[in-house]
């Protein structure tokens, strides 16, 4: 384990130069104090647990000191927000310290969040408030726990630098972790004016970085796309699988790895409801949970258009056509699992289409019902759930399809508990326990928030007396407003 002045540092980024960033030093915040900081994402820094007791943890952390190798960027990029394009946009509140290498030879972008004012902030004070940068960190971890493609984060520390939204709110600094924070906006950036030489560099320099096997290929560009696709596909699958919607799918938000990224009004699903939407600013739906599978696809056009000066239109569109049987076949594989099936079968899309219709408008609390349908023998399971579904006709049909091909699994009920309660976890990250911690740590209660992240980094396992955290929410939990700015 190393200490956190050892830390190595390689600035890749910052080395392709102006055209890409502009170099500027974070602001600090005003009497810094660590709020939460996640053990699993300091190791990936070979840094020790103990590393927090050091004051020093906490000042980096808020801006106040800086490795002398760091090179502090503000990263430009563009994008299409809403579906409108937006052709400058850029780190409004965020800084890219720099790129450290762990002792495995691994990269990790230090980007900190609600760092001040950058040229790109436009018309905002370039700072974060406590309660985003708490969502965040939680969704991060408690994601990376659950399986699901996402970025990392280190810690949170609040402050006294008051900062105003809808009202004064403790400003607050998110150390967040990704092997790169470039956007599929850096991309139309670059091409929408029109400067393909830069685009060029940008394409050269992720895939030397991020995607070496496509220069294996007899196209790169053409063959980074498809891998980008496919990793999108993937994350996406794993969105829809569990539930969980991320609100504000901008291309400036999709990750050029194809991970989950810029945690804003995410949700997971409580009642199933395909329509959901968990953004308050989304007064369309562009974002609604059902949407996410066909913006995924749009958003990938947009960087499919960006890379036309350099990969064939006919090309691209054949790539393109991938997209919904690479996602089809990925959430259909992590819904077998879910459903506790070892073996394919061709009518499992069937049954589980059917189930989902059967929950819409039935108040089915989506992460209870795999979890509970797990614990005991099929005809158990589905004779106790049966009380939550509106059409019990239905159900009961379900039930005896489901039934039969759990018997023609095989195998024995408790290898098929822990098969299931493998990856059907019994804590969600709920809105209301994340609004809960994130309340009493305005009141610089930091206990809720650190127990609840301790809680949701185990997310499959029973965990005695913690039960409260898989309870059904109350209904006032259920009807939080979540806008971009939380």
């Amino acid at each position: 384990m190393k200490n956190l002045i050892e830390l190595r540092f390689d600035n890749r980024f910052a080395r392709l130069g102006d055209t890409f960033s502009t170099a500027i030093q974070p602001q600090p915040l005003e009497a810094p104090r660590l709020v939460v900081a996640s053990p699993a994402a300091m190791a990936l820094l070979d840094l020790a647990p103990d590393t927090l007791e050091n004051p020093l943890f906490t000042d980096l952390c808020s801006g106040h000191w800086l490795w002398p190798a760091a090179e502090p960027r503000a990263m430009v990029y563009s994008g299409h927000q809403f579906g409108i394009y937006n052709p400058r946009l850029g780190d409004g509140r965020g800084l890219l310290l720099g790129e450290v290498v762990n002792q495995a030879g691994q990269h990790w972008d230090l980007h900190l969040k609600g760092a001040g004012l950058t040229p790109y902030s436009r018309m905002g004070d370039g700072r974060a408030v406590l309660r985003s940068s708490i969502r965040e960190f939680l969704a991060s971890e408690h994601l990376h726990a659950m399986g699901i493609p996402t970025s990392r984060a280190l810690c949170v520390t609040s402050s006294s630098t008051p900062v105003w939204r809808e009202r004064q709110e403790p400003g607050a600094m998110l150390m967040r972790l990704a092997s790169s924070h470039v956007r599929f906006g850096h991309f139309e950036y670059f091409f929408y004016t029109r400067q393909h030489e830069a685009l060029k560099t940008l394409l050269d320099h992720v895939l030397a970085q991020h995607y070496p096997q496509s220069l294996e290929q007899s196209q790169p560009y053409a063959a980074f796309f498809r891998e980008v696709l496919e990793r999108t596909a993937e994350m996406i699958a794993y969105w829809q699988a569990y539930g969980f919607c991320h609100g504000v799918m901008n291309t400036d938000n999709m990750s050029i790895l194809g991970i989950t990224f810029d945690f804003g009004p995410y949700a997971f699903l409580d009642d199933f409801d395909v329509n959901f939407i968990c953004n308050h600013s989304d007064d369309t739906g562009r974002y609604s949970f059902d949407n996410q599978v066909p913006i995924a696809h749009w958003n990938l056009s947009a960087l499919a258009q960006a890379l036309t000066p350099f990969v064939d239109k006919d090309n691209l569109l054949k790539t393109l056509g991938l997209f919904l049987p690479i996602y089809r076949a990925a959430w259909l594989d992590l819904m077998r699992r879910r459903l506790g099936f070892t073996r394919a079968d061709e009518n499992d899309q069937a049954l589980i289409q059917q189930l989902y219709k059967l929950m819409q408008g039935s108040a089915v609390d989506y992460t209870r019902f795999f979890r509970e349908l797990g614990d005991s023998t099929a005809p158990e399971a589905v004779r106790r759930l049966r009380e939550d579904f509106v059409d019990l006709a239905g159900f009961d049909a379900w039930s005896e399809r489901y039934r039969q091909r759990v018997e023609h699994e095989g195998g024995s009920q408790g290898e098929r508990r822990t098969r299931m309660h493998a990856v059907n976890p019994k804590y969600i990250l709920r809105n209301y326990l994340a609004q809960q911690a994130i309340e009493a740590a305005e009141q610089d209660n930091y206990a809720p928030v650190r127990e609840l992240h301790a809680v949701l980094s185990r997310p499959f396992d029973e965990q005695p007396g913690m039960e409260r955290y898989a309870e059904r929410p109350p209904e006032w939990g259920k009807h939080l407003e979540i806008s971009c700015s939380s």
